[in-house]
């Protein structure tokens, strides 16, 4: 999966990140949700970055997850704004700049978190790059009966759905998909 991303041409990329920008946009999830966390995208995952800035123009508050906050081995979350300034992490992976005025934003405060992933399935299960950082932050939705927030939205290419992905406790479900053909949300059940 992660080769086949990386191979698509950079028009394609431009197209299909408009494409899932459109089907999320106009969802009832996106445009209720006041506090949205997205990613930066990095070898060959599907960019947000035109979803990130339809939601700046809506005057939504946006965030990136920051390693290395707090917990070393959990995310946090700083906000953001197109042309912020940025640093490569240790996986060289774009972040904000953190300072010391900078306001970090715990998971439970987010409306709607926009995860990367390798692989889907229609249950919900995402495989990740293998770092668990996105199951440690949100482990805690584990001990919670009903599930209110944040909503978690995995991000792909269309082609990253399988039919099904090996599940470990401690990974955390995703509510749906966003994909540049659709915005799939799983059953309630299957959470």
């Amino acid at each position: 999966m992660r080769r086949q991303r990386r191979c698509l041409s950079e028009a394609k990329h431009r197209r299909y990140a408009r494409d899932l920008c459109r089907c999320v946009a106009q969802s009832r999830i996106f445009q209720k949700s006041r506090h949205i966390a997205f990613y930066l995208s990095n070898d060959g995952e599907i960019d947000l970055f035109p979803l990130l800035k339809l939601a700046c123009k809506r005057k939504k508050r946006c965030y990136l997850p920051v390693l290395g906050l707090g917990h070393a081995r959990s995310l946090w979350f700083l906000p953001y704004q197109p042309g912020a300034a940025l640093y490569r992490n240790r996986f060289g992976i774009d972040e904000p700049v953190h300072q010391r005025s900078t306001r970090q934003i715990k998971v439970q405060s987010l409306d709607l978190v926009f995860m990367p992933l390798v692989a889907f399935d229609d249950q919900g299960n995402r495989l990740g790059m293998g770092g668990g950082f996105y199951d440690r932050t949100l482990a805690y939705l584990h001990n919670r009966r009903q599930w209110r927030k944040p909503h978690l939205i995995g991000a792909a290419f269309d082609f990253q759905k399988v039919k099904q992905l090996d599940t470990r406790i401690w990974d955390v479900p995703l509510e749906g998909v966003a994909t540049n053909k659709k915005l799939q949300l799983f059953p309630r059940e299957s959470l």
